[in-house]
């Protein structure tokens, strides 16, 4: 169709959206993070209902692309059950740091799109996960620009 019949804005609109990129690692998740997969399959679903009934393609194009990124990552989803007791740092777990400082933070490591730095939630692929993984109560793990030491592991 010659651009003369596409309405102001509505090719840029539709044609602008890049796919949301799917990490080449393993899709490891925690039960919650399967959770929220769903949910957010669920929600996305919804608003795309209402993004067909109010005919909002833009809304539509959006939608479509993150539903297509999440069904992928539902499919790929591999659960991890966090161990009951661990005895050292795996995927899963909450760890307990004190810190050069004296400070005691806690970080629980979790699939990448669960990660929240900000709630503590660190993806097992982040640098600081990599140190951690492995690694047992008493030992020092290099943190921020010094060491830490794992005070605790649940």
């Amino acid at each position: 169709m010659s651009r003369a019949f596409v309405k102001e804005g509505e090719g840029a609109e539709l044609g602008a959206l890049p796919e949301l990129v799917v990490s080449p690692r393993r899709n490891f998740v925690t039960p919650e993070g399967l959770a929220q997969i769903e949910g957010s399959l669920a929600r996305l679903e919804s608003e795309l209902s209402a993004a067909r009934a109010a005919d909002d393609r833009g809304t539509v194009a959006r939608v479509e692309r993150d539903l297509r990124y999440w069904r992928q990552r539902r499919i790929s989803a591999e659960i991890v059950e966090p161990d009951a007791a661990p005895q050292v740092v795996r995927f899963g777990c909450r760890v307990w740091l004190r810190s050069p400082t004296g400070e005691r933070l806690g970080f629980r490591i979790v699939g990448e799109d669960e990660a929240d730095p900000k709630r503590g939630l660190v993806s097992y692929v982040s640098p600081l996960a990599e140190e951690l993984l492995g690694a047992a109560v008493g030992d020092e793990v290099r943190f921020r620009d010094g060491n830490a030491q794992i005070e605790a592991i649940d």
